[in-house]
């Protein structure tokens, strides 16, 4: 179980949703509460107890319209990074963050920010079968070399994957690999596919564009958020009987390494042996 109180770190990053929804709506872009979050609107009316984090998910046409314009329309202190818009960024999705705050999401891993929303964008994906599983083999290698890139070599001490780890980050680069990924998600526009994909999610997520269908309101902690159109659809082919809720040993929490409401990132001496000053 994480070692921080959930529920003040919930409503926290409620507030940065809340500055995303305004800004969507002022600009007429889509938007969906995703995956776990989508859950707790349904299943819990807002939070899942246990869940510290939140999921939305963009289209690509509006992601990259958000993602461009974001510095000028999101309300301090809120910022939003991604590959796109930051060569130092090390994941292949979007956050939005609270510059105002410090986190650290794992200790072994090049990343330093603020609390955040996880933003997802949701592009095309072939209409062959086959096809879908080769771009989607090729995008999980292409993401699990960054995650290497990214991380520190020694995490396990020094024994024969961090002699692997090493030759990785000396034969590839951040921003190669970024560019990389870049291109395999764009390459089927999100507007003239039938079958989309939060490319993170792997190939079981794969879903029928028409099922995110009109982003619809749903309350969420008393506040009224964009949903997926077909809820129970989306939630049952992702989790199955998604209204049980699971045993102990199946809640899934971050257990974030370090945590600091007060203290803007920028203002963190990170001193981990391995990231690069």
């Amino acid at each position: 179980m994480a070692n921080y109180e959930i529920r003040p770190l919930q409503l926290r990053i409620l507030e940065i949703l809340k500055a995303i929804d305004s800004v969507c709506k002022e600009h007429n872009l889509r938007y969906y509460i995703w995956a776990g979050t989508m859950l707790g609107a349904v299943r819990h009316k807002g939070f899942i107890p246990w869940d510290d984090d939140m999921d939305i998910c963009m289209p690509r046409p509006d992601y990259d319209a958000f993602m461009a314009n974001a510095k000028e329309w999101l309300p301090k202190p809120f910022e939003a990074n991604c590959m796109e818009n930051n060569e130092q960024y090390p994941v292949a999705f979007g956050k939005v963050s609270d510059a105002s705050t410090t986190l650290i999401e794992r200790e072994h891993y090049d990343h330093l920010g603020g609390i955040y929303v996880d933003v997802f964008p949701i592009d095309g994906v072939p209409s062959s079968s086959l096809a879908r599983r080769w771009v989607c083999f090729k995008y999980w290698t292409c993401d699990k070399l960054l995650y290497f890139v990214n991380r520190d070599p020694f995490k396990h001490g020094r024994d024969a994957t961090s002699y692997i780890v090493r030759f990785i980050q000396r034969l590839f680069t951040k921003r190669g690999l970024q560019r990389r990924l870049h291109d395999m998600r764009v390459k089927y526009e999100y507007d003239k596919s039938r079958y989309v994909l939060d490319y993170d999610d792997g190939y079981k997520g794969i879903i029928n564009k028409d099922i995110l269908g009109t982003p619809t309101p749903v309350e969420f902690e008393g506040v009224m958020l964009n949903g997926v159109e077909k809820a129970d659809e989306y939630l049952s082919t992702k989790y199955g009987d998604y209204m049980t809720i699971p045993d102990g040993d199946h809640q899934r929490q971050h257990n974030f390494f370090y945590l600091d409401y007060n203290l803007p990132y920028k203002d963190y001496n990170d001193r981990r042996s391995f990231i690069k000053h």
